[in-house]
């Protein structure tokens, strides 16, 4: 079965996103709507975390949009109901503000995951979920590549936020019956992401520096390995395994196995932009205490049961990032 006919399960399917103006919401309604989905969208726009309505300009009319929060009990009860699948991306992601306060996280993270299973206990025990997690659940690497049977040693009150709602969905999966498939995704690049600062995602972060025709600084000697993965490539490997029947009930590494260098990273970018330029920096105390060192992911589980790999190389996805951001810089910045 080739990639089109197996997502073409999708056709006519009635499906809920959280955090649907998001990064990476966005671009998968864009994807659902392509195959013949029906899309809801479900964001509270919470300033500063990526929510923008340009996001889907090319389907503003496509969409259903419910600006509502995955914390509120009774939007959710509503939400659920005759959902095929439910993609739940929305949650506080910001590195920084959780080691400032680390309600959020657990507020929106820990409960808003809670209030969405039992939701669907409830209302809609037939839906297919689906959970956006980290690899920055597993921390320091054990061992490279990191596969999901690694040690788990979240380093960051987020991190740690994101496990625990990643065993939610495995706990109702296996004592109610409430089918999900949690993911643990690596550094996501590409279009429609947030652009105003740099605590969401480095390699966008970049980006922007260099059509600003900016210094990038890289930490460190540079040479720290990440597994910097395009969005179309994350959005293929979701809906592939929300495809794929063997892997409900699985945890997947969504990531890449060919690793960069940050250094590596600064360099295409500034190739690539034709703008830009970069310098050696040394670490803040802040970063250092949150570096993990190296880390690149094993996709070899996802590979062998739901048929995925990345197809992008770092150059292609850098240039189309710039391309989209080139064009559509007002929206973002």
């Amino acid at each position: 079965m080739n990639l089109q006919e197996k997502l073409s399960c999708f056709e006519g399917k009635d499906i809920l996103i959280t955090g649907g103006l998001g990064f990476i919401g966005s671009n998968l309604a864009i994807r659902l709507i392509e195959l013949g989905a029906k899309v809801t969208l479900l964001d509270a726009m919470i300033e500063d975390h990526g929510g923008n309505l340009f996001n889907i300009e090319p389907i503003k009319d496509q969409v259903r949009v419910n600006f509502s929060d995955v914390r509120d009990e009774n939007s959710l009860r509503y939400l659920v109901r005759g959902r095929d699948y439910i993609f739940h991306l929305a949650g506080q992601n910001d590195h920084v503000l959780s080691l400032q306060n680390p309600f959020p996280d657990i507020d929106i993270n820990i409960k808003g995951a809670a209030i969405l299973l039992e939701a669907c206990k409830r209302y809609n025990p037939s839906a297919r979920l689906i959970y956006t997690g980290t690899r920055g659940e597993y921390g320091p690497a054990v061992k490279l590549p990191v596969s999901e049977d690694m040690p788990i040693n979240p380093k960051g009150i987020y991190e740690l936020s994101s496990l625990t709602a990643q065993k939610l969905f495995q706990i109702y999966h296996h004592n109610h019956a409430i089918r999900s498939i949690t993911l643990r995704l690596t550094n996501i690049y590409g279009q429609r992401a947030q652009m105003k600062h740099n605590r969401f995602g480095v390699a966008n972060w970049f980006i922007r520096l260099a059509i600003d025709n900016e210094t990038i600084k890289v930490f460190g000697d540079g040479s720290l390995l990440r597994d910097f993965l395009y969005i179309d490539d994350t959005v293929e490997a979701i809906l592939l395994c929300a495809a794929t029947e063997e892997a409900y009930g699985e945890v997947f590494n969504v990531g890449n196995d060919h690793p960069s260098s940050f250094l590596e990273l600064a360099k295409t970018i500034i190739e690539v932009a034709g703008t830009g330029r970069w310098e050696f920096a040394p670490f803040s105390p802040e970063r250092a205490a949150q570096e993990p060192g190296h880390f690149y992911s094993d996709i070899s589980k996802i590979r062998r049961i739901v048929g995925w790999e990345p197809k992008s190389s770092l150059a292609e996805g850098i240039r189309k990032t710039v391309e989209y951001y080139r064009q559509y810089k007002t929206h973002y910045w």
